[in-house]
């Protein structure tokens, strides 16, 4: 099903033009990489269908984010080479972020986030990098490529404040980059949020965040390339991202790897949820600091 209509959500389009727009959306559907399931490519569109559907009146924060307005940036074209999809990202994202919007981007598989990262760290000096997926990502290059999606992960640990959450699944070549008092193990923080505290302290005070769907539990979010059980449920990583918000300047964040399946519409919902939610209290917070 394609959506209705061209901004996002169905915005009315005094709220999506980018002269005015607060929020920048970018759409990554690359999906040149993947190794096992495929689909990351629907992705975006299956996000901005689901986001037609969803209600705009978020109801913890009392707002409608989407009236800073939403610009719906056209998509990322490069289907086939992860290189140049790299930089044709890194040139997107750099160009809102120079045109002062508070710029996002839906993927498409992980390695996106390699573009965006750079762009976001071109601007923002001593950035920390906030992680949520199953996988580390932290191979220097697999299969022929460092822009693979195994490998989203691993510039940020050579050259940011990484800190990654909700892993359950690495390779032992990946071992010897990981930091390991930075690394938040599914298997070790289900129990309980006290690992929350320590994580925000150890953020500097600029934070991106790219957040892969499969961080949240594969029942959750079975629409994904490779989902492995045992992950994060919805109100522990919304808890998470709320207090990084709180005590943070967020400057960004992308999603991806949803790999959209016309038989379960759910996942596509949980990543709209979770996009519009994120705003919701970015813009909320910014509200309050006026």
């Amino acid at each position: 099903m394609k959506r209705k209509t061209k901004t996002y959500a169905g915005i009315p389009e005094k709220y999506g033009r980018l002269k005015d727009a607060a929020i920048a959306l970018i759409p990554a559907p690359f999906d040149g990489t993947s190794t096992w399931g495929k689909g990351a490519d629907l992705g975006p569109e299956a996000f901005l269908e689901a986001s037609e559907n969803m209600e705009l009146y978020d109801i913890k924060t009392e707002t409608e984010v989407y009236k800073k307005g939403i610009y719906l940036a056209p998509a990322i074209k490069e289907k086939v080479d992860p290189a140049k999809m790299v930089e044709e990202v890194f040139t997107a994202t750099k160009k809102y972020l120079e045109l002062g919007k508070f710029t996002t981007i839906f993927g498409g598989e992980h390695s996106i986030s390699i573009g965006t990262i750079r762009a976001f760290a071109e601007k923002y000096e001593n950035l920390t990098v906030v992680q949520l997926d199953a996988h580390t990502d932290l191979r220097p290059d697999y299969h022929g490529t460092p822009y693979n999606h195994a490998c989203a992960l691993f510039e940020s640990s050579q050259k940011h404040n990484l800190i990654q959450v909700g892993i359950r699944s690495m390779d032992v070549e990946e071992v010897q980059y990981l930091n390991r008092d930075q690394t938040y193990f599914a298997h070790e923080i289900w129990e309980n949020d006290k690992w929350m505290k320590k994580a925000v302290n150890q953020m500097t005070e600029n934070v991106f965040i790219t957040i892969d769907l499969d961080v949240f539990e594969s029942s959750l979010m079975p629409s994904t390339g490779t989902p492995e059980p045992g992950g994060m449920p919805w109100y522990q990583v919304m808890t998470f991202i709320e207090k990084i918000i709180k005590k943070k300047n967020v400057v960004g964040f992308d999603i991806v790897e949803l790999a959209a399946k016309d038989t379960n519409r759910a996942p596509d919902f949980l990543a709209a949820k979770l996009y519009y939610r994120m705003l919701s209290e970015i813009f909320a917070k910014k509200d309050k600091k006026k």
